[in-house]
């Protein structure tokens, strides 16, 4: 959208998020408080001619372009839905923000994996919309900030809050990005999205519209934005294995701590890996303990760029397989209370090699474990 103001109108309840104690002013809340609600005419867009004044588009636009599908709370659409055309000449700005920017909204913005839809999302957007740059973004939502918000930072221009607005801003360039749960990434759970990943380059010599290589060059600027593409992919001797880990941790406030149990016996798991990789002869295998709540976000990715093989229980740590190289191969472990496609279907998009291990519960016998690894490393002339 060209020209469009964001006026008065935008709320959302942010108590606290100015203040001291804000971790204390957040537990208990629900993500629905954090969510904007947007009045008539939060947003305005002038209009060509003197009389074309009103509702920007109706419900047939709405119910066609963005329709509310499963959402409860479809904050984009309520977005669309606010905006009026106005004379031109009538819009009250008190700053301008000259260069393209990328609303958007956050949803469960504290968990890996929703937030790298968002990330995503924002991504494409600034591809469709063929932007030369690393696009600006406004938070139209009230959530505070996580630990994810220097990945925000490092991936694009700048980041700014809606809430924190004082009057009417004005963008000569705006970009509405589609909510982190109407992405492939996401809907693909339950849509069949026939698409095989691979390269750029790949496409660019054989054009094939069952392939894409959307999800590998989305890896890539995760990558370039902390710096890692110049470096090398794997160690000089030897194969990196990348035990992915699931573990309490604090992601948000509100949040317990304590995460749901998907491998029963990890930790027995884990050590039976490590043993092995110490007593196999035939070239070095290093294990990576990936305690990734325990890493900075360059070390996560590093982590995974440098891995032959990815292992780990189904969790939002193997969201991570968007930055991995082509060459890497998953192995995931499937609890039978949580069968759910999330990381094979990335694995596709990407064109990753794809193993797992259905478990008839939550526990994972070792030596079922090792058998699978080792024919995964056989496979690496290894």
């Amino acid at each position: 959208m060209d020209r469009l103001s964001m006026v008065s109108g935008v709320g959302s309840d942010d108590r606290g998020t100015r203040e001291r104690g804000l971790r204390r002013r957040f537990i208990g809340r629900e993500e629905e408080e954090e969510l904007p609600k947007f009045e008539e005419a939060a947003f305005e867009i002038e209009g060509e001619d003197v009389g074309d004044v009103g509702r920007a588009v109706d419900d047939e636009f709405l119910d066609k372009y963005v329709p509310r599908g499963q959402i409860q709370q479809h904050t984009m659409r309520a977005l669309v839905d606010s905006v009026r055309v106005v004379e031109p000449g009538k819009l009250d700005c008190s700053e301008w923000i000259e260069e393209p920017t990328v609303l958007v909204t956050r949803f469960e913005y504290a968990n890996m994996f929703h937030t790298v839809t968002d990330w995503y999302s924002a991504y494409v957007s600034s591809r469709v919309t063929s932007l030369p740059g690393r696009p600006h973004l406004v938070f139209v939502d009230g959530h505070c900030k996580t630990q994810l918000e220097e990945t925000w930072e490092a991936l694009f221009s700048s980041i700014k809050y809606a809430k924190n607005f004082s009057g009417p801003v004005c963008f000569r360039h705006a970009i509405l990005s589609p909510l982190g749960y109407e992405t492939a990434l996401f809907e693909g759970l339950t849509e069949h999205i026939s698409c095989q990943g691979t390269t750029a380059n790949s496409l660019s010599k054989n054009p094939d519209d069952r392939k894409t290589s959307r999800l590998s060059e989305f890896g890539e600027m995760l990558r370039a934005a902390f710096g890692l593409l110049d470096m090398p992919t794997k160690p000089p001797t030897g194969h990196n294995v990348l035990f992915v880990r699931r573990e309490d941790y604090l992601a948000h406030p509100r949040h317990s701590g304590k995460v749901e149990s998907r491998l029963s016996n990890e930790q027995e798991v884990f050590d039976a890996v490590h043993s092995w990789a110490a007593n196999y002869t035939k070239c070095k295998i290093n294990v990576i303990n990936g305690l990734f709540a325990h890493m900075s976000m360059k070390e996560q990715l590093r982590a995974m760029q440098e891995a032959s093989v990815v292992i780990g229980a189904h969790g939002a740590g193997l969201t991570h397989l968007v930055s991995a190289t082509l060459d890497t191969i998953v192995l995931e472990i499937i609890s039978s209370l949580y069968r759910r496609p999330h990381f094979q279907l990335i694995s596709q998009w990407k064109g990753l090699e794809y193993h797992a291990i259905n478990l008839a519960g939550s526990y994972a016998r070792p030596p079922m474990v090792i058998d699978e690894l080792s024919s995964i490393v056989r496979s690496l002339k290894c």
